[in-house]
């Protein structure tokens, strides 16, 4: 199934719809009750963040790397 996406700005839509959607992609989903026009998320975004407050840290991340790679020689 292809997809289309467009902006907002591309569409003539009633005010309050747009000012919700304003400066978001959006693409258009057919189902069975008619066409329903849903924003396009970007993954990357939402999971920005999701790690804060936790133990994870780059230094931890690359210290286990670095003794991975040890255990393999």
């Amino acid at each position: 199934m292809a997809v289309t996406v467009f902006k907002v700005e591309q569409l003539n839509l009633p005010e309050h719809i747009a000012k919700k959607l304003k400066g978001r992609k959006i693409e258009f989903v057919e189902t069975n009750e008619g066409i329903l026009i849903k924003p396009v998320e970007d993954p990357i975004k939402e999971l920005r963040g999701f790690l804060e407050g936790s133990k994870f840290t780059t230094e931890a991340y690359l210290k286990q790397k670095y003794q991975d790679k040890e255990l393999e020689q």
